[in-house]
Parts: structure tokens; C-alpha cells; sequence
């Protein structure tokens, strides 16, 4: 695998993991921010050259900023200070570019850096938006929320006394808090009478995106919910424990579940891929500048010894998640079981500014080892499954699991590598 000098990040909206939130976005790279001395030296070097910060924009274009902003500051209903009036211009900007381009505040730079982690501080649970409040869809193993004996199905309804509406940013900000500090929650619990209250004591929590389980004999589950930093090693863990549980003899097949698997860290995602990959491209990328344009290659060795691999994938396969869905399916190593993934092909790089603040700007498009552009198109799967889309459930119960181990046991083979055509509606 090509190591690259910066961190790559692929995200797409998802499920709030209790204090941090999976940002709407897409692919993204990382830089160093430049030194308020070199800006300031960078600035006062083009004011001895005559360059305004807006060399190249013609004179009326300047003008007519001004103009607006001057309307504004005096004629809008409300006082506003000028920090704001820029602040909202800068945005204005950069999410005309495109829909995943952005301006980033402190927060939510901070944010995105947080949700992928794989560690943040909090109580440790994954939730929903909920009519009454927000639901739980689970507490993480080992975190301030299960020892508090919080329960999937549970809807939290208060937090510190205060309504919860079924907005999950702001309630997620009312549970974030420093670690050992406390929070209440008011629970409405299915088959109770009344509301529970329970009180939980913040803590540095660890998300581990990977679950792994046994099928039945020679053939194992991995589930795969998002790509943090962590990702990899807990996928190499998981398999490790799959392979443990047959005493070190080999697994005949694997299910990789990638179902509503909104992206998460480009890397990651490689390097599970190569994790499974012998040899071939992983990805490739696009852009303008040289940092845009990068190729990713598998190495030699991987953890299943050439065991068949299914993958399962659904409209909310995204980004990097479809960078290891198309990666597997391209080299022939995996059949695609599901409905088509959701189509995130376009690279961001986060460009840290001198005042804490960041760019989130689209710099390039990324390809499958075919050579597939799965922007807005997303990638079809080999096997199509009929039926309502439902999310992951019960492993045992999941009709769309069995119809990828029934593929696992057929031997049916992956498809040639091919480009992928068929439009997505949006």
C-alpha cells in the first residue's frame, strides 16, 4: 500500500455516536496549517508587490461586495457584527462550490477531527432521532451508558432536566461534557410505566466500528459500521478471534456487512482492503494538484488465505465504504450481495486557516481498480436483493445475511471488473 504524508477521511451523515456526530461529507485530506507568521509575511509581501488578498478579481466584483456588505451592515433589521457578516459570507462561498465543500468553525472542525477518532468523550451510545426525543440503538460495550444500564430501545426524553426534541446534534452537545463529570437522562423505556431517570458519569469512550460472529461451522460475520482510525486493527482483531474460534484452521467464507456504513477514514478503509487483497489497486485519484493525484496499491499477504469473501452493501454504503466494496468486487475478490451503494466519489481536503478555523474543499475524484467514476452512481451489486431495505438487525434473523452465505456456499464468483453505468437517482 502507497503510504501518503496526510490523513484521508471519507465521511457521509450517519449515526450519532454519543458525543460525536458522522459529518455529511465525503473524502478528506488533512494539512498542516501555515503559521500566522508566514500569513501575515505571505500578505504583507503582496501589499509591497500592489496585490490586494483579491488579486485577479476584477474591480466591480470587489465593489459589489463591499456594496452588499455595507447594505447590510446598515440596512438589514438586526445589528449584526461584521465577524458574522464574514463568517456567513466565507460560507456562502465555499457550499456554492458543491454540496460537500464547506467553511469550518472551531466546533466543527473539532468535530470532524473527534468522529473519527475512534475515542471521545462522553457516555458511549448510538442513537437515532425519535418523535418524543432520541432513541437508543445501542449502548457501547464497556461505556459509561451500559454500566448505567441504558438499553437499546430506550428514548431519552430529558437530559439534565432539559426536553429533548428529536434533534440529535443538539442533544448529543447536552450529553458532551468532560470526562468524570456528570449528566442525567430521563429514559422512557418500552413496558414501563414511567419515565426512568439514571445518571451517568462522562468518560473517555473507544469505538470499536467492528463486530465479528460465527454463521455456523467454516463461516464467520464481520460487520463493519463505520472507518476510524482504529478501524483496521479492530478488523484484524476480529478476524484473528474468528479464526481462533476454528482452533487456527482457515475459514471457508467471510460476510462482510457494510450495510448503512456512511465512510469514515479513507485510510482505514485501504488498509482493510489490503488486509484482504494479495496484490492490485486499491483506488485511485484524480485532482489538479499534485496531492490530489494518488494511486493505492494492496502488498503482499492478507488474513483470510484466500477464503471466499461476500460483501454485503445497501444505499447506505458510502464513500469509503464503497471505496472496499469496489476495491473487493474489481480484484475478483469478493461478490457484491445487496442493493446499490449510494455513489460518493469526490475527494475534500480539510485546509486548517491561521484562526483555528478550516476549508473543507473538494480537490479530486476517486476510481475503483476498474477504473469505475461511482460519483452519483454508486456501484451495483452482483447478486440484487429483492425486498424493503431494512437496516442491520439480528444476525440470525437477517434474511439478507443468508442470502450472502447462501453465495458464499454456491461459490458463485465475483464479476469481472467492469464499469458501472446504471444512474442513480438523487
Amino acid at each position: 500500500m502507497t503510504v501518503r504524508s496526510r490523513t484521508t477521511l471519507a465521511l457521509l451523515g450517519g449515526i450519532a455516536l454519543g458525543a460525536a456526530v458522522t459529518m455529511t461529507g465525503t473524502v478528506l485530506a488533512e494539512r498542516d496549517p501555515a503559521p500566522r507568521a508566514e500569513v501575515v509575511a505571505s500578505r504583507a509581501a503582496a501589499a509591497q508587490r500592489g496585490l490586494s488578498p483579491l488579486a485577479g478579481v476584477p474591480p466591480e466584483d470587489v465593489h459589489r461586495l463591499a456594496e452588499i456588505l455595507e447594505r447590510v451592515r446598515v440596512e438589514y433589521v438586526d445589528e449584526v457584527d461584521d465577524r458574522t457578516l464574514i463568517d456567513n459570507a466565507v460560507r456562502g462561498l465555499v457550499s456554492g462550490l458543491d454540496p460537500y465543500s464547506a467553511y469550518l468553525d472551531r466546533d466543527e472542525y473539532d468535530e470532524i477531527r473527534l468522529s473519527t477518532s475512534g475515542t471521545y468523550p462522553g457516555i458511549g451510545v448510538e442513537v437515532a432521532p425519535e418523535a418524543e426525543g432520541i432513541k437508543v440503538l445501542r449502548p457501547i460495550a464497556d461505556s459509561p451508558a451500559e454500566r448505567a444500564g441504558l438499553r437499546s430501545g430506550d428514548v431519552i426524553v430529558r437530559i439534565d432536566d432539559a426536553p429533548v426534541q428529536s434533534d440529535v446534534d443538539a442533544a448529543i452537545d447536552q450529553m458532551r461534557g468532560p470526562a468524570g463529570t456528570q449528566v442525567k437522562l430521563s429514559v422512557r423505556r418500552p413496558g414501563a410505566p414511567q419515565v426512568v431517570d439514571l445518571a451517568l458519569e462522562r468518560a473517555q469512550v473507544e469505538v470499536h466500528s467492528v463486530s465479528a460472529e460465527s454463521l455456523e461451522p467454516g463461516y464467520g460475520y464481520l460487520r463493519i459500521t463505520t472507518f476510524s482510525d482504529t478501524t483496521a486493527q479492530d478488523v484484524t482483531r476480529a478476524v484473528s478471534n474468528l479464526l481462533g474460534a476454528r482452533h487456527g484452521t482457515a475459514l471457508d467464507g467471510l460476510v462482510i456487512d457494510l450495510r448503512n456504513n456512511p465512510g469514515g477514514v479513507l485510510d482505514s478503509a485501504v488498509e482493510v482492503a489490503d488486509a484482504f487483497l494479495d496484490s492490485g489497486v486499491i483506488v485511485t485519484a484524480d485532482g489538479r494538484t499534485p496531492d490530489a493525484r494518488f494511486r493505492m496499491d494492496a502488498t503482499p499477504g492478507e488474513l483470510l488465505a484466500g477464503a471466499r469473501i461476500a460483501v454485503l452493501v445497501n444505499g447506505g454504503s458510502a464513500s469509503a465504504a464503497e471505496i472496499l466494496a469496489g476495491a473487493l468486487k474489481d480484484n475478483g475478490r469478493a461478490v457484491l450481495v445487496g442493493r446499490r451503494t449510494y455513489g460518493k466519489g469526490s475527494v475534500q481536503t480539510v485546509i486548517p486557516l491561521a484562526d483555528g478555523r478550516a476549508l473543507k474543499l473538494t480537490t479530486s475524484h476517486y476510481a475503483t481498480p476498474s477504473g469505475a467514476k461511482i460519483d452519483q452512481r454508486g456501484i451495483d451489486p452482483d447478486l440484487v436483493v429483492q425486498g424493503p431495505d431494512e437496516p442491520p438487525g439480528d444476525v440470525a434473523a437477517d434474511g439478507e445475511v443468508r442470502q450472502a452465505l447462501q453465495a458464499l456456499k454456491t461459490g458463485r464468483p465475483a464479476a469481472s471488473p467492469r464499469l458501472v453505468t446504471a444512474t442513480a437517482s438523487r
